[in-house]
């Protein structure tokens, strides 16, 4: 009975987005490869973890096919779920299938994507392109995809509601000196239909309540529109290690802004073959206009939300990742391979979503929530 939050689909996302991106550079197709990862995340009572499989093929180096499989299974007793309801298991399938072309200096990738849970079905499509200019120091790509979400509610036959989103990107690399990269991408989003939980609920002061509140359904509005821009660098030190520095900047008509800076340092142990990544990472956000932790009556306004997605809050990242590559002759037809392992520690402090849990409070003075999180991605990777 999930509907991810913003945030927890966001890391997800980030757990196989290696996967599915376009190549830095437009004038080069991805290798041929497969993967094989295992993926997880643990984290304030929710617990996702299970496999992912890729395989990618190219022809005549004009044409390379991918496809990847990912299951999530969930369990979830996070706070949301405690407060109103019971701990759930449930399963996630998600496919997706690609095709990218090169011709010259032109790039193409469209892909389809398919994910499903027993209450929600996702259905998605993009299509991108990117060219090189000016001595192929330049590229610049755009992309568009669209959504289509069904969603339904479990013990209720006769629930089922739409949402369709868009998503619109600019990206923008150019090399500066020969160990000077700098990108900048524009994302903008549309959401329009059923946009909340359906099992969510808000809290309001009753006092014809024993605790001193009840709750009541969310309510949200139909369309969503949100933005943000980005930039990134990346600097190749002398001795062959990497600075990754980024901030990325994000509204919304919700009342949501948002910023986050991080940096990165990749260190090559070029005598055993490994690659050693760490990184730091800041994210803040303010609460949506229609938020609020406990209203102060019933229907208190036209929207109401008490995701703490939708709340303010800040988090922190330490991630540290190793790869060693390998060689493959005892592998007939495969160039080399990789095992893979990252790493993500997160820590999520919330300013105004308190710990209903917690006894011995009056309602509004719990004390505010906050909870950390464990990212983790191990992948082998083999090249042919």
């Amino acid at each position: 009975m999930t509907i991810f939050s913003n945030t927890t689909k966001r890391l997800l996302a980030a757990i196989i987005g290696y996967l599915l991106v376009l190549p830095a550079q437009a004038a080069v197709l991805p290798e041929d490869r497969s993967d094989i990862m295992y993926h997880g995340y643990e984290g304030g009572g929710l617990s996702v973890d299970g496999p992912s499989v890729l395989v990618r093929k190219g022809f005549k180096d004009k044409v390379s096919v991918w496809a990847n499989y990912y299951v999530d299974t969930i369990t979830s007793a996070s706070i949301d779920v405690v407060a109103t309801a019971s701990e759930y298991t449930e399963e996630r399938k998600e496919k997706s299938i690609g095709v990218d072309y090169l011709r010259g200096k032109t790039f193409m990738g469209m892909s389809y994507t398919n994910s499903e849970e027993s209450d929600y079905s996702a259905h998605s499509a993009r299509f991108g392109i990117s060219q090189d200019f000016f001595g192929d120091l330049t590229t610049l790509g755009i992309s568009y995809a669209r959504g289509a979400d069904t969603v339904r509610r479990n013990g209720d036959a006769n629930f089922e509601a739409e949402t369709d989103r868009q998503t619109y990107r600019v990206d923008l690399s150019q090399v500066i000196t020969k160990n000077l990269i700098i990108s900048m991408n524009y994302e903008g989003v549309t959401d329009e239909g059923f946009l909340n939980n359906p099992y969510r609920q808000v809290r309001y002061l009753d006092p014809n309540e024993a605790r001193g509140y009840g709750y009541e359904s969310e309510i949200y509005p139909r369309t969503r529109t949100s933005s943000a821009q980005a930039i990134r660098g990346m600097y190749y030190l002398p001795y062959r290690a990497a600075l990754k520095l980024e901030f990325r900047n994000y509204s919304d008509t919700w009342g949501i802004d948002a910023y986050n800076g991080e940096i990165a340092y990749t260190h090559p142990i070029e005598d055993v073959g490994l690659v050693v990544e760490l990184k730091y990472r800041y994210y803040k956000q303010t609460a949506a206009d229609f938020y609020s932790d406990l209203f102060p009556r019933s229907n208190a306004q036209n929207f109401l939300a008490r995701d703490k997605e939708l709340a303010g809050f800040q988090t922190q990242t330490i991630g540290a990742g190793i790869s060693y590559e390998f060689e493959t002759n005892w592998l007939p037809g495969f160039k080399r391979g990789s095992v893979n392992l990252f790493v993500d520690y997160i820590d999520f402090q919330y300013d105004n979503f308190r710990d209903v849990t917690a006894t011995g409070f009056a309602p509004g003075t719990e004390p505010l929530y906050s909870f950390d999180s464990v990212v983790t991605r191990a992948f082998v990777s083999l090249f042919y």
